[in-house]
């Protein structure tokens, strides 16, 4: 069953606090989506998943039992697996046939689909947090604890260069010829992939606690940022006063239960690449997806087992996967819930902006 529900959410924007009400579209447990779990999972934490790029087929994902795995998701099978020497804490795809992936191994891998062989492409000195392909320089970029970027050519899989962040790396989006880096202190970066000479902007987080997830709008004008304390920004990237004063963060990922408000960390965003708007993951074990620029919630899908660690649109914004995999956000599960990819057919009436 489906509900409409109307909701209040406290909207922070141009030093402001107001309040916006939303329509959106609340399933609850009855329910039967067109949703279902992906079999032969990973036997530990899941940290990355990563739809290959035009596909709606394939599934990249990475995981803290050291391995990278590719899913069929149509025929619900897992087409290849490899393997790190320590866990792996994200993963991107370079073409159809080529992945890329790091971690704690502090070692960027290339695997090849069609021969089924990997390669050490380089190392950081710290453990590899990010991995992103930049289609419109062709290069990989990693980030890492090591408080370094390094951009790789993956042609020859040679690196291209080091470039010192403030600190420790924990999350970056790719937007475009842009880089978006996110790292410990709250401290934001944005870097011109063309010319990694200089930091084209340095701001700070408009959240108040450490960044979570980082991702970047498709059209490019904007990201949007979460933090551990169940928040989101709405940030855009043209410095014209004007163009700043639409900025504004937002409340969410919060239950009330016996009188108390329980807040969570928001782990992951995802957007779709066809409408602009973006889903959120929560350690709530919810997952919303959201109107950025009309200030709304579009819908709210049921509870899932455990922790939201990773999204992911395909790139035709059909199918939307969902890691639900536990965190250890505050003590350890005696019984954890089994790390669960699912995969959702989402339809426009959940993704697409009412003004359209």
């Amino acid at each position: 069953m489906i509900k409409t529900v109307r909701l209040r959410i406290p909207v922070i924007g141009a030093g402001l606090q107001t309040e916006f009400v939303g329509v959106f579209l609340k399933e609850t447990m009855a329910d039967s989506p067109i949703e279902f779990k992906l079999s032969n999972m990973p036997s530990d934490g899941i940290s990355a998943v990563k739809f290959g790029p035009n596909s709606s087929q394939f599934l990249l994902v990475s995981s803290w039992d050291e391995t990278v795995r590719l899913y069929d998701v149509i025929s619900d099978s897992q087409r290849f697996k490899y393997s790190h020497s320590a866990p792996v804490l994200d993963c991107c795809f370079y073409d159809a046939v080529h992945s890329f992936s790091g971690g704690l191994d502090k070692t960027l891998k290339m695997y090849d689909f069609n021969t089924s062989t990997d390669q050490v492409v380089g190392t950081h000195t710290a453990p590899i947090r990010c991995v992103e392909y930049a289609p419109d320089v062709n290069m990989v970029v990693t980030g890492s604890w090591d408080c370094t970027i390094k951009l790789w050519d993956p042609r020859n899989s040679s690196l291209v260069g080091t470039f010192p962040q403030p600190a420790k790396v924990y999350t970056m989006s790719v937007c475009g010829e842009s880089l978006i880096v996110g790292t410990a202190g709250r401290r934001v970066l944005v870097w011109d992939l063309r010319n990694m000479g200089y930091v084209q902007q340095r701001r700070e987080s408009n959240l108040k606690y450490q960044t979570r997830c980082i991702r970047s709008f498709p059209n490019k004008q904007g990201y949007v940022l979460s933090s551990i304390e169940g928040r989101v920004a709405v940030e855009y990237l043209d410095p014209n006063p004007e163009i700043q004063k639409k900025k504004y963060a937002f409340k969410c990922h919060r239950i009330k239960e016996n009188g108390q408000e329980l807040i969570y960390p928001v782990n992951a965003i995802a957007f779709h690449y066809g409408y602009n708007t973006f889903a959120t993951g929560g350690s709530d074990g919810y997952v919303n997806i959201w109107d950025g620029f009309n200030k709304k919630r579009l819908c709210q899908f049921h509870r899932y087992p455990t922790s939201i660690a990773s999204l992911a649109f395909s790139h035709d914004g059909s199918v939307l996967a969902i890691a639900s995999s536990f965190m250890y956000e505050n003590q350890v599960d005696k019984s954890p819930a089994p790390d669960t990819v699912f995969i959702r057919n989402v339809t426009d009436q959940e993704t697409k902006p009412k003004s359209l």
